[in-house]
């Protein structure tokens, strides 16, 4: 699939179809999609935590207060370690670049998702205390994102994107 049809074909989705699994060659796949983000100074401070079991990812839902989660048959939760970043950048490095490079890699695992056939949907917005509890992550490794993935069992037409005239200005 040529890359500008991949980002064509990006959506969020929602509903998964359960009779078709994600293998764990697919879940490396994106992994190392994600490993090869951007990063400042090279410190990599994201941390991948995947929830392939029903009960592991019904706590995770309840944490996340986000029943249809469940539906996917592998979430990954994208953390970050912010101390190395720290050490490094001092603030900027812990509460700005930390987070910019586990987001570039999320963008990663969504985009590798569609090249390989596979759906997903960034989820930002959960308390991330009781989702780092419901997978056993310990402060200050703190989840960014969760991600679930599978089939799409749905068809979503492109969502209406706001026109770049508003969006850019040129110097």
């Amino acid at each position: 699939m040529e890359f500008s049809e991949v980002l064509d074909k990006r959506r969020s989705v929602r509903h998964f179809n359960t009779k078709l699994a994600v293998t764990d060659e697919d879940v490396n796949v994106l992994l190392q999609a994600a490993t090869t983000a951007p990063t400042a100074g090279n410190i990599q401070p994201w941390r991948f935590y995947v929830v392939r079991t029903l009960e592991a990812r019904e706590r995770l839902a309840d944490a996340l207060s986000q029943r249809w989660a469940t539906g996917a048959p592998v979430v990954i939760v994208v953390c970050v370690d912010p101390r190395p970043c720290a050490a490094r950048y001092g603030d900027r490095g812990e509460y700005l670049y930390s987070i910019q490079d586990t987001a570039a890699a999320v963008e990663n695992i969504l985009l590798t998702a569609v090249d390989r056939g596979l759906a997903a949907c960034w989820i930002g917005a959960f308390d991330d205390r009781a989702v780092g509890e419901a997978i056993g992550a310990a402060r200050p490794i703190t989840p960014v994102a969760v991600i679930p993935v599978g089939h799409s069992a749905e068809s979503s037409a492109k969502p209406a994107r706001r026109p770049l005239d508003e969006l850019t200005t040129w110097l």
